[in-house]
Formats: structure tokens, C-alpha cells, sequence
């Protein structure tokens, strides 16, 4: 059994959609971050960067104590060597699924992400920021609708780790002031994950963790998000 310290953000989805992939078994154990529960001493114990996600399994590969991961990249690459799925065992093709995994975290985890807070969040309409993240987001779509131009899936033939944590990001396209028309071949493998019956269940989790996704934020949400030291 695996725990999943979950909120219902991009972050948060890469990681049960790999769960309901794999068929692992799992519970979710909600972390509500809008109220200040990632800052609660006992989810800190397992996520020291008292952010989510993280995993706490009590059947770790080795046979010995429950294991805790944070950081949803390390998390994807654990789950995908402990079940064998959704990542090739060595070789180039190992590299390439990674590379475009550490693309996403290192890319367009960050750049969308100050894109949604300078374009829904920030206070201030800042038109630099605003203008700086919103184009780096359409820079980074590029990329990846070039990448897809020749492959049907971010790491090559097979779906893999790399289109899971990549896709929650995508799905929020309309508030990074983008449109997947401009970007076919994106559009093409978006359509195609989101029909995955894994990516359906996964997402459904909003509905029971989570049914006011998507309702304004309250001052408390925004203290505890934006303006803790």
C-alpha cells in the first residue's frame, strides 16, 4: 500500500495519474494547502519542502521500513522502477523518457506556474511579468509540439513517466493564455492522454478531495500559498 500526500494541482495529478496507471495500490491522504496543512510537523516529516506531493510506501522494494519520497519527479521515477512500467530499465531510451521528465520540472513546471500567479493570482497586474511568463509558456509549447511533430509520444513510441507529469500542466492551457490550436501536434497528444481511462479516474479524485477546485480564493488560502517565509 502507497500513500499519496495529494492536493488537486498539476503537481499532485502527475503522480495519482501514474498510480492508477501502474495499478499500485493506494490511498490518498489529502493535504489541503489553501489551509496550511503542508506546514503540519507530521506531513513535514515525510516533505521537508513542505510541498506536495509525496509517498509514503509501506512495501518498499528493499523489504525493509515504509520509504517517504517528495518531489513529484523522484516520486514518478521511484513508482516507475518499483512496477516496472512507464520507463525503460537502461539504455538511451531510459535517457530520453528523463531528460523530457526533467524538461518539465525544470521548464514548464516553473514558467507556468509564475504564469498562472502573474496572470490569476498576483495582486498587482504586473504587464512585465505578465508578458515574460505568457510568452516563455507559448516558447515552451513550441518545444514540445515540435518534439511530438515526429514522435507519438514526449519519450518516443511508448507512453511513459515524461507525458504524465507533462500533461497536468497543460490542462490549465486557457489560463496560461494559450491556444492548442496553434500547436497540432500538441493538441493531438492531449487529446489523446486525456482519453486514457487511467488520466479519467485520476482526475475524478478532484471530486472527492477537492470540489471547490476552481472557486476564488479566500486571504487565508492566499497567506498560506503566497506569503509564508
Amino acid at each position: 500500500m502507497i500513500d499519496l500526500y495529494y492536493w488537486t494541482t498539476p503537481n499532485g495529478h502527475k503522480i495519482s495519474i501514474m498510480l492508477e496507471e501502474a495499478k499500485l495500490a493506494y490511498r490518498v491522504k489529502p493535504i489541503n494547502i489553501g489551509r496550511g496543512e503542508q506546514f503540519d510537523p507530521e506531513f513535514l516529516a515525510i516533505a521537508p519542502n513542505n510541498r506536495i506531493p509525496a509517498i509514503v510506501d509501506h512495501s518498499p522494494q528493499d523489504g525493509g521500513q515504509p520509504l517517504s519520497i517528495f518531489e513529484s519527479g523522484a516520486i514518478l521515477e521511484y513508482l516507475a522502477d518499483k512496477s516496472g512500467q512507464f520507463l525503460p530499465s537502461e539504455g538511451r531510451e531510459r535517457y530520453i523518457v528523463l531528460q523530457w521528465l526533467h524538461w518539465q520540472m525544470g521548464g514548464l513546471g516553473p514558467m507556468a506556474g509564475q504564469n498562472h500567479h502573474f496572470c490569476n493570482y498576483a495582486p498587482q497586474k504586473i504587464e512585465y511579468a505578465i508578458e515574460r511568463y505568457v510568452l516563455e509558456t507559448n516558447r515552451l509549447y513550441s518545444v514540445l509540439d515540435q518534439r511530438l511533430a515526429h514522435h507519438t509520444f514526449v519519450g518516443g513510441d511508448d507512453y511513459s513517466i515524461a507525458d504524465m507529469a507533462i500533461y497536468p500542466w497543460i490542462v490549465p492551457w486557457e489560463k496560461q493564455r494559450q491556444t492548442l490550436e496553434e500547436f497540432p501536434d500538441l493538441e493531438r497528444w492531449f487529446d489523446m492522454v486525456k482519453a486514457r481511462p487511467a488520466v479519467r479516474r485520476a482526475y475524478a479524485l478532484v471530486e472527492d478531495v477537492n470540489p471547490q477546485a476552481g472557486v476564488e480564493m479566500d486571504e487565508q488560502a492566499r497567506k498560506h500559498l503566497f506569503n509564508n517565509r
